[in-house]
């Protein structure tokens, strides 16, 4: 006599699209973009497909809704009272976390640059530059060198994690290493690397992060409070 295969036991409760997208949250965060499909999420939610469809249109939109929701909290989290340059600070080395912590968040960010994560960190972001008094004409070429720089790095740092993850080296021995190799550059042909390679072993990824945003805030006021746009400052080459 043949025994058919027991069925998962069905959810007693209605599912939620909020449910959903932190499941996939979940599955996304402990397994990577490769695990999460409609299936895994049959199972994890105890429920069928029509119940996954009658909240989100497909994968992809499953994908998109899961980086809007990680997003949100960033931005939403800025205190609308805090000064200009701190709620920068803030919104970019919260995303930088984010995407330390969720390195699927960076690809799909840039995957579907209409959806609202993306839009929703060019506004706060734009909204904290026009109160630091960046001309109107400038606010599109600010943000966007933010967001490009932001994204850029913190993807990369992601990346970085991932792959040390994957291999038997840790952070810590794989700098130890990149210093040693510097350490026998030529000092007459490459000296600012031969110079890192001192400090290397203390390196900090999100001090760095903040170093660049610093730098790249410190120049959008420079240069605007000096009256003048990115495009009409002068550059005198020294003789």
């Amino acid at each position: 006599m043949t025994t058919r295969p027991r069925r998962a036991p069905r959810r007693a409760e209605a599912l939620s699209r909020d449910v959903i997208v932190k499941t996939a949250t979940e599955i996304l965060d402990a397994e990577g973009e490769d695990a999460l499909t409609l299936r895994a999420l049959t199972v994890r939610l105890s429920t069928g497909y029509g119940a996954i469809y009658h909240h989100v249109a497909d994968r992809n939109d499953l994908l998109a809704a899961a980086t809007d929701h990680v997003i949100a909290r960033i931005v939403t989290d800025v205190a609308s009272a805090a000064e200009p340059r701190q709620a920068l600070r803030a919104i970019a080395l919260g995303l930088f976390d984010a995407i330390d912590a969720h390195p699927w968040v960076g690809a799909q960010l840039t995957r579907e640059p209409w959806r609202p994560a993306l839009l929703d960190i060019y506004e706060n972001l734009s909204a904290q530059l026009h109160a630091l008094d960046v001309p109107q004409r400038a606010l599109s070429d600010s943000a966007g060198v933010l967001v490009n720089y932001i994204l850029g790095v913190a993807g990369q740092n992601a990346a970085n994690a991932r792959a040390l993850a994957n291999s038997t080296m840790d952070r810590s021995t794989f700098l130890a290493a990149v210093a040693a190799q510097w350490a026998q550059l030529d000092p007459a042909r490459y000296p600012a690397m031969h110079r890192a390679g001192t400090q290397l072993r203390e390196h900090d990824d999100r001090e760095q992060f903040l170093a660049g945003i610093d730098l790249i805030l410190a120049g959008i006021e420079t240069v605007h409070r000096a009256g003048g746009g990115i495009a009409e400052v002068t550059i005198v080459e020294r003789p």
